[in-house]
């Protein structure tokens, strides 16, 4: 508590988490993609691309799970057993983000560069995985107008039409009392994909 307190303190508000255990800081626990959009492209474009994502995770055996980022996308995690080193994740995920843009180049886009990305796209950023990166953890309220929160939600809701304003200060803590902790799988140790079969 005095640590949060801390941060609190230094007027930190949306808190951004590392993706592996600090006792081995270089070997990752999560894969993730950080789903974008660029300018012109709607929300419903980015739920259309977590969807493509899920799918061509699956195809895979890979499970995954997403995430609103709180801000303008969704991010999509999948629970890895420690073992490849950061560049290993971020190779697998920048070729399946290449594929998915190859495959999808009217909704999908994978180039880093913002001057280089079509308008209209949904950038599969996978350089999210790349040493250092952080993303937005769950449950962390964003610094916006809109007191949106970063909210795990489920492959249902992406399917439903949910929206970024659906998940805000005042109603995620009712819902963690319906929905229960949807992030609760990705943080024991079954059911975790050994990537090392893919990189």
């Amino acid at each position: 508590m005095a640590s949060l307190l801390g941060v609190v303190n230094l007027g930190c508000i949306d808190r951004n988490q590392w993706y592996a255990r600090c006792d081995d800081a270089d070997r990752p626990d999560y894969a993730h993609f950080d789903l974008d959009p660029v300018p012109g492209a709607t929300f419903d474009k980015v739920r259309e691309t977590a969807l493509v994502v899920r799918d061509a995770l699956a195809a895979l055996d890979m499970p995954s799970y997403p995430k609103t980022t709180g801000s303008k996308g969704i991010h999509v995690y999948i629970p890895i057993v420690r073992g490849p080193v950061q560049k290993q994740v971020w190779t697998f995920a920048k070729a399946l983000a290449l594929k998915l843009a190859a495959a999808y180049p009217k909704l999908i886009t994978a180039e880093y560069r913002i001057a280089k990305r079509p308008p209209g796209r949904v950038l599969v950023d996978y350089n999210q995985n790349a040493w250092g990166r952080t993303l937005a953890s769950i449950y962390s309220a964003r610094a916006r107008p809109l007191p949106t929160v970063s909210t795990p939600i489920t492959w249902v809701e992406v399917e439903a039409g949910c929206r970024l304003e659906d998940f805000q200060i005042g109603n995620v803590p009712e819902r963690l009392k319906t929905t229960g902790d949807l992030w609760k799988p990705l943080l024991g140790k079954s059911g975790r994909v050994r990537l090392e079969r893919y990189v």
